[in-house]
């Protein structure tokens, strides 16, 4: 039984949802009838004009009667624009409301879903959860700071860097200096001619081509 007076329910809650919508189409029905109208009534008063227009000079009784129909369609005209423009103010003010009460059923829910994602939430929480946070990355940088404080390993001497780093100069001295063509002077003495460095060795003497003969005949008599 509680199945059919839910449906009674809903039907019910659905035809008041729908009724603004009704109304704004049945305002809307009654608006293209009376537009075709007010089209039509124009019409006719151009014609009445015309034929009014037609017969003034020849025919005054007739261009009377063209006159007074188009005055009486006149009329009906004004009493027709009138009609739409009230229409028209009516279909803006349903309109108007149905927006505004779309408006503020869609705020509710807005409001609902808000409430519904807070929850418990509350400033303190949200200050307690910041402090953990705080805390955590305190943490974490205190770590950090341990771990790089104590180097692995044994420290390197400053000394021996150094002493490396003038051996690395002066190769680079002593390269550039033998591409420009200069000696440098740590290596001049190592570049000198041997001559310079001992004793002198005496150059060997040649012979003349008739010594060499000479030898030759003796080294034959001899046998």
């Amino acid at each position: 039984m509680s199945g059919v007076w839910g449906w009674f329910g809903g039907g019910a809650a659905q035809k008041k949802k729908d009724t603004p919508k009704n109304a704004i189409l049945g305002l809307r029905a009654q608006l293209d009838m009376l537009q075709k109208r007010e089209a039509h009534l124009q019409t006719q008063i151009d014609q009445q004009d015309a034929i009014a227009r037609k017969n003034v000079t020849t025919n005054k009784n007739a261009a009377k009667a063209a006159l007074r129909r188009k005055k009486a369609h006149e009329h009906s005209l004004e009493q027709t624009q009138a009609q739409i423009g009230t229409l028209e103010q009516q279909v803006n003010a349903i309109e108007s409301a149905n927006i505004n009460r779309e408006t503020l059923a869609a705020m509710e829910r807005a409001a609902s879903a808000m409430k519904t994602i807070h929850g418990g939430l509350t400033p303190e929480k949200v200050d307690e959860t910041m402090e953990r946070i705080q805390e955590q990355n305190q943490l974490s940088e205190e770590i950090v700071n341990a771990i790089t404080a104590n180097p692995i390993g044994e420290a390197i001497d400053d000394a021996d860097l150094e002493d490396e780093l003038e051996q690395l100069q002066q190769e680079q001295l002593d390269e550039k200096m033998l591409q420009t063509g200069a000696v440098p002077v740590s290596d001049a003495v190592h570049r000198l001619p041997a001559a310079a460095n001992g004793e002198l060795k005496a150059a060997p003497v040649e012979e003349d081509d008739e010594e060499e003969e000479l030898r030759k005949l003796q080294a034959e008599m001899a046998m």
